[in-house]
């Protein structure tokens, strides 16, 4: 007697993979272009590329049985501070990695190299139960997975647009300082100074499907470029790929590109705003088509009160390094300093610019989109589930109750705390991913905690008691 082996999720994947159009299209588009090495790329808890190199030539191959991929890449391989690696050690199983074949694409500055995203799953000669199941820890999949469960439950979909915001140095330009008199935001002639920089980054966008939009500079050395709005995944994917543009233009021109959260005390800090739209069909239901002014529909208050009211649990993922809360501490410079809304008021945690978006401010350049986006599709739908209120508009005179909505934590590590206490958030990552990036990011707070930094030298170093 014979017992049926039901198809893994790593089967289902091969079959989609192998199908002869699927192949002959891939293999078509490669040959016309020249492609000659294609990457095999898996995104990191901390919002990393990483993967394999392969000639083109094994692309059949690649598409049936993928690459095998140590679980330890997902946290940087990174030692802990007791000397054991992150997440998995060395006799850890490797995992299977399986392109995405609808992420297929070629890199605009060197076209003999293609990519594609891939997703992972446990390896085929695991015990049988867990071989071929989803890897829990890989976030891209994970997201998708959240946002499909939300649409399902709910028939809507978050699609999202994101403002991130870099800082360039680019050798031969002169430094401009935080104590000029006059501003570089918005200024033309600071733009012109990374003229280089900028038209290279659009440029790569738009080869790469990006419909960029518009783009400005702020504080010294600080670009904001821009691209249009799309569903949550995609919007995803081409934040770390924008990131991965900024990094190559880099390199072409000599400069030097930080992501860091908060450079200077005195400066603005590094965000990346999520701006976020909730559809059904291609109706935005933020939208009363019936009103023109600024306003939120009942479902648009709802959507709002699930978000402030996991805001601050939430601020470990949206701000996910010690840097991060510097940017939340510096008085005027528009970064979120509380946890209300408004309509204009730039230090809210939300802000409603524009009919039928909702403007999210706590995330920073180094947010990793797939947590992120995962999170706010669970505090939604929790505030959509609960119908929570948001209470008025912070500039609507009589203000947000202050002790409505948590603060915003100050460190990484009471972010860590409030994290751990909200079922919401952490019901949006699982247990496995909740386990693992707490233990990355506790680390790191524990790394910082150490460390003795210039500014204790300077504080303390001098003299005695």
């Amino acid at each position: 007697m014979t017992t049926d082996v039901l198809p893994t999720d790593l089967d289902e994947h091969r079959e989609r993979n192998t199908a002869d159009a699927a192949v002959r299209e891939l293999a078509g588009r490669i040959a016309e272009a020249g492609v000659e090495c294609v990457y095999y790329q898996v995104v990191t808890l901390t919002g990393r590329i990483v993967g394999k190199v392969a000639p083109a030539a094994r692309l059949v191959r690649n598409l049936e049985n993928g690459v095998q991929l140590h679980p330890a890449l997902l946290t940087d391989a990174r030692v802990g501070r007791t000397g054991a690696m992150l997440g998995a050690g060395a006799a850890a199983a490797e995992c299977t990695a399986m392109p995405d074949l609808d992420s297929f694409g070629i890199l605009p500055w060197d076209t003999r190299t293609a990519f594609f995203f891939c997703d992972l799953y446990e390896s085929g000669h695991r015990p049988e139960g867990v071989a071929g199941r989803p890897l829990a820890a890989d976030v891209r999949a994970h997201l998708r997975r959240v946002h499909g469960g939300f649409t399902a439950r709910t028939g809507l979909e978050l699609r999202s647009g994101l403002e991130l915001e870099t800082t360039w140095l680019v050798p031969g330009l002169e430094a401009v300082g935080h104590d000029d008199l006059a501003s570089t935001i918005y200024h033309l002639d600071h733009m012109e100074r990374y003229r280089p920089v900028y038209r290279k980054i659009i440029a790569y966008g738009q080869a790469l499907g990006f419909e960029m939009t518009e783009g400005n500079c702020d504080d010294p050395g600080q670009l904001e470029l821009n691209w249009m709005f799309d569903r949550a995944e995609v919007t995803a994917d081409r934040l770390v790929l924008h990131r991965q543009i900024c990094r190559q233009v880099a390199r072409e021109t000599g400069a030097t590109v930080s992501f860091m959260p908060k450079r200077a005390t005195a400066g603005l800090g590094n965000g990346c705003h999520h701006n976020l739209s909730l559809w059904r069909g291609e109706h935005n239901v933020l939208v009363d088509p019936g009103l023109t002014e600024l306003h939120l529909t009942e479902t648009g208050r709802h959507a709002l009160g699930g978000i402030l009211s996991h805001t601050a649990a939430a601020t470990a993922v949206m701000g996910p390094t010690v840097n991060s809360y510097k940017r939340f501490a510096d008085e005027g410079h528009f970064a979120p300093l509380r946890v209300d809304w408004g309509m204009d008021d730039k230090t809210c945690a939300v802000r409603v610019p524009a009919i039928g978006r909702l403007e999210f401010k706590p995330p920073d350049a180094m947010v990793n989109p797939y947590l992120s986006h995962a999170v706010l599709i669970a505090a939604i739908e929790d505030g959509l589930t609960g119908r929570t209120e948001p209470g008025p508009p912070e500039d609507a005179g009589s203000g947000t109750p202050a002790d409505r909505f948590a603060a915003l934590p100050k460190t990484l590590g009471e972010a860590l705390e409030l994290l751990a206490r909200d079922r919401v958030v952490t019901g949006a990552l699982g247990p496995e991913l909740t386990a693992l990036y707490t233990a990355l990011k506790a680390d790191e707070w524990e790394r910082f905690c150490c460390s003795v930094t210039d500014w204790e030298h300077a504080m303390y170093g001098q003299g005695g008691c």
